[in-house]
């Protein structure tokens, strides 16, 4: 099938910037030494796991459904943290996983008896207390009162029996210079524990395969800390496996005016790019510019009843027409793992763009996926 004929809208994952993302990933591990996992909370396409398996360690997840379809599907190494546990779902992710972290000491506590007796490796996550974002606060784990990670005035030596690693995610999109910040934040606060650990993770948000992005400096710090303190390192990006690989086609169903030209879309921001209004952000759109910048201003928008879903004000060369396809991109990361169907809204097809240009769907939803979401 080719691009055009597939029905919208739909997210299309490209393979071929995918596997761009993967070398540059497995480029990291060989010359760091660095254990390398995908985020699974920001991409869980699962249909292209096999592929991306023969580039990196494993997967990492934040509960028990992501921990299984990593084990289900991934089929390598299995890591989880989460906030807290459950006894039920615990005793499972024993079973599945090979790392688990826990947020507290008291988790670690309360299920010492479980997870010595599977005798699965277990972290602690810390706070370092080095906030090096700006402007999004909800994504700081850094930020005053973060309940992820213990403080250097919390931590508990006197309980590290059995400990085997030390894990921090204290970045959200940046570059190697912000971790390497943090770094030298985290080895003052927590730096005199690590001779007697086997593991450190370094958690997510490691823009890895942006254009900008500093490998040789993530590289070297990697080396450095595995000869100063001879642990393994482990690396958990979710964006920088699929970043730029992926795209979200949507037709123009109608076009209304007030003061400006507003596009009805069969895409919803709210539905099935929620980060667009959480974060909030104005997405990347093929063909496009800024407002004002080209002859057509247009103010994209959704059919939902939400007044506020609007993805954005745009130009473009051309006037656009009812029944138009426009193309999102960039909307493999937090789109389908956050998507939803408020107001009965269908959820887009799932679509792999092959190598040689051909796509192939893998998955559509229809109405017994919004029916089975309620009671």
């Amino acid at each position: 099938m080719r691009r055009q004929d597939l029905p919208t809208p739909c997210y299309i994952m490209d393979e071929a910037k995918l596997r761009s993302n993967l070398e540059l990933l497995r480029h990291v591990e060989q010359e760091s030494g660095a254990h390398i996992l995908l985020a699974q909370k920001a991409f869980s396409c699962f249909a292209l796991y096999p592929m991306m398996a023969e580039y990196v360690s494993g997967t990492t997840a934040s509960g028990l459904y992501e921990a299984r379809l990593g084990a289900e599907e991934f089929r390598k190494e299995n890591h989880v943290f989460s906030p807290a546990f459950e006894l039920a779902e615990f005793e499972e992710l024993c079973r599945i996983c090979d790392h688990i972290s826990f947020n507290s000491f008291t988790q670690l506590e309360k299920y010492r008896p479980v997870w010595e007796r599977a005798g699965v490796s277990v972290g602690i996550r810390v706070n370092p207390e080095c906030s090096t974002q700006g402007g999004h606060a909800i994504y700081d784990p850094c930020a005053p009162g973060s309940r992820l990670g213990v403080t250097r005035k919390n931590f508990r030596p006197d309980l590290l029996s059995g400990v085997e690693g030390l894990h921090f995610h204290t970045l959200c999109e940046q570059n190697a210079d912000d971790l390497i910040t943090t770094w030298h934040a985290f080895e003052e606060n927590f730096g005199e524990f690590l001779p007697q650990m086997k593991w450190l993770n370094l958690g997510g948000g490691h823009h890895i395969t942006r254009d900008d992005y500093d490998v040789s400096a993530l590289i070297s710090l990697i080396k450095d800390i595995r000869e100063k303190y001879g642990v393994t390192v482990y690396l958990e990006p979710g964006e920088a496996f699929a970043l730029n690989a992926g795209y979200l086609d949507t037709t123009v169903m109608d076009i209304v005016e007030n003061d400006i030209k507003i596009l009805i879309l069969d895409a919803s921001a709210a539905c099935h790019m929620p980060d667009v209004l959480e974060m909030p952000y104005r997405p990347p759109l093929a063909e496009s510019g800024e407002k004002g910048e080209k002859p057509y201003d247009y103010r994209l928008s959704a059919r939902t009843c939400l007044a506020g879903d609007i993805i954005g004000d745009y130009s473009f060369d051309r006037e656009i027409q009812i029944g138009d396809r426009l193309t999102f991109c960039d909307m493999a990361i937090y789109s389908m793992v956050k998507n939803n169907t408020f107001n009965g809204m269908p959820l887009p097809a799932i679509v792999t763009q092959h190598e040689n240009g051909d796509c192939e769907i893998i998955r559509q939803f229809g109405y017994e996926d919004f029916k089975c979401r309620l009671s």
